[in-house]
């Protein structure tokens, strides 16, 4: 097992022990296969969590990648630097702590180098808003990923959720939308709690 694949380990256990939201084993498959596949050189992350997506896109990608991720827990943020210090990427990662909209606001008016890659699994409630947030950060080939957008079968059923899910629901629905109007296109693989690849569709494409 390699230094990577150890650690990577440890963060599923710990995530498990401190009940830690991470991508699910189903969702896992699906999501290497897309880092394999568009292998991004520019990767924003929303949700950093402990770090695990982070470390394990950076895994599966270009050696030359870098990574940028925000976090709105300080306690996750911490934790998060703790394992990936261990990684050989180290260098490749850069870790934002504070509030998902005013980090990507600020990225915006820094004007950085477009990211390839935006991978989204952070408030479902705030996916529209960060759809909306991401677009002048995004390449014009690139594409995002968002986790979770099917939320426990909710979002595709006719059944009413619980009370306490209605707005997660509603809001997730609404970046279906979003994300499945013209100019962009959008796959939902169902494995894990869904997963929608989005990217942006041209005219010589139609």
């Amino acid at each position: 097992m390699t230094e990577t694949a150890k650690i990577l380990q440890e963060m599923e256990q710990y995530a498990t022990a401190h009940r830690v939201p991470i991508i699910n084993a189903g969702g896992r498959r699906v999501f290497v296969e897309l880092i394999e596949q568009y292998r991004p050189k520019r990767i924003l992350e929303i949700g950093t969590a402990i770090g695990y997506s982070a470390l394990l896109t950076l895994s599966h990608t270009r050696p030359d990648a870098q990574l940028t991720s925000l976090e709105l827990s300080e306690e996750r943020w911490r934790t998060a630097q703790a394992f990936l210090a261990r990684c050989a990427c180290a260098a490749r990662v850069q870790l934002l702590q504070g509030d998902a909209e005013e980090l990507l606001e600020a990225l915006a008016m820094q004007q950085v180098q477009p990211f390839d890659f935006v991978f989204i699994d952070a408030a479902k409630g705030q996916y529209p808003v960060y759809f909306s947030k991401v677009q002048p950060l995004l390449a014009p080939d690139g594409v995002i990923l968002a986790d979770n957008v099917l939320f426990r079968g909710y979002v595709q059923s006719d059944a009413k959720p619980p009370r306490r899910y209605r707005t997660i629901v509603k809001r997730l629905r609404t970046y279906l939308r979003l994300v499945q109007a013209p100019p962009f296109q959008t796959e939902i693989f169902a494995k894990g709690d869904g997963l929608a690849l989005t990217r942006r569709i041209y005219e010589e494409e139609t």
